[in-house]
């Protein structure tokens, strides 16, 4: 863990307003409350994402009615709060970032399949989560960006992508045509298969993105984020980084899975999918690319089109701008079957 000495001035005055809001929070009467995020895992160990921040008595996080983005970003978070986890019967005790954000791994012998964590801090009520246990017979899995890909947001404009976070409830937000139904399909085609929501949004959203994504039906998994604001050594987290690092770990993690992987043209997706492809061609099962509409395009402030990253890759790459396209060129490589 870095100490305050280490850290360039704008991440020290970031910590300072933290703990300040943190103090108030508390003179307040608020309390500590954890936001409990799909978890998945090994039958040897598994990865838990929470985050624990704030709460004022009464107030419940993730309400099912929805809520406007900006609420999620006025949470205080709580500086290296303990958390206590419970999992098929077998109690840890973890503690979170400095940021609220606990990111950990712990061992245990656990079946394959789909569990219950129960995470708990100081004064907190409980917070369950799935865990899903990926067994080592799985073969298949599926990694998909957010934006642009799975929900329209035209993210790189600013000033739309503000209107987008801090406005709008999830309810207003537009799934991509035709994902949905392709996720299911493949997921249904591959008996269940692990998916993982991979995005530089920031963890703040995830209440937010996990309702949009469970409304709209796609396959549940968990959302890897990252938190936003100043690093020590850097003004902002570097995104690309944030995707590279989590693609990398996966290939350690479950070598003997071989990942679709979707993205969009408007941002770095397929920069990033074709350096892990050359990296980790036999990690690949193809590359699904939604193209933005020439309108999309223009609002995201996107001009790469006709991209050649597919150009002498060893992978197949499949461009389209719905799922209904990308599905066609699926059932082609036998990877989607008619349901």
């Amino acid at each position: 863990m870095s100490t305050v000495d280490e850290m360039h001035r704008p991440a020290r005055i970031d910590l300072a307003i933290m703990r300040w809001r943190a103090a108030r929070a508390v003179r307040q009467g608020d309390r500590p409350a954890v936001l409990a995020y799909n978890c998945y895992g090994s039958p040897r160990w598994v990865r838990l994402l929470c985050r624990v921040v704030y709460s004022k008595e009464g107030m419940i996080f993730g309400d099912p009615t929805g809520s406007r983005g900006w609420r999620s970003f006025t949470a205080v978070p709580v500086e290296n709060g303990e958390v206590e986890i419970k999992l098929d019967g077998i109690t840890h005790t973890v503690v979170a970032d400095h940021s609220g954000v606990v990111d950990v791994v712990i061992e245990q012998d656990i079946a394959p399949g789909r569990h219950t964590v129960t995470m708990t801090a100081p004064g907190s009520l409980p917070a369950a989560a799935d865990v899903f246990i990926i067994g080592d017979d799985e073969r298949f899995g599926i990694i998909s960006d957010i934006d642009d890909t799975v929900m329209v947001t035209a993210l790189p404009r600013p000033l739309l992508a503000a209107w987008h976070t801090f406005v709008v409830n999830e309810h207003a937000r537009a799934a991509t045509p035709g994902m949905p139904v392709l996720y299911e399909r493949l997921s249904t085609s591959h008996d269940a298969p692990p998916v993982f929501y991979l995005s530089t949004g920031a963890w703040n959203a995830a209440p937010t993105l996990t309702r949009f994504l469970s409304s709209n039906l796609y396959p549940p998994g968990p959302l890897l984020l990252t938190d936003w604001g100043p690093t020590k050594d850097r003004w902002f987290r570097s995104g690309k980084e944030h995707k590279r690092a989590n693609l990398s770990r996966w290939v350690t993690e479950f070598p003997q899975i071989r990942w679709l992987l979707f993205g969009d043209d408007g941002q770095h997706d397929e920069m990033l999918y074709r350096e892990f492809a050359d990296a980790h061609p036999d990690h690949v099962v193809a590359i699904c690319i939604r193209q933005l509409t020439p309108g999309e395009a223009v609002l995201a402030g996107s001009s790469r089109r006709d991209s050649p990253s597919h150009v002498g890759s060893q992978v197949p790459w499949l461009y389209a701008y719905d799922g209904a396209g990308l599905g066609r060129q699926l059932e082609q490589l036998g990877l989607l079957r008619d349901v």
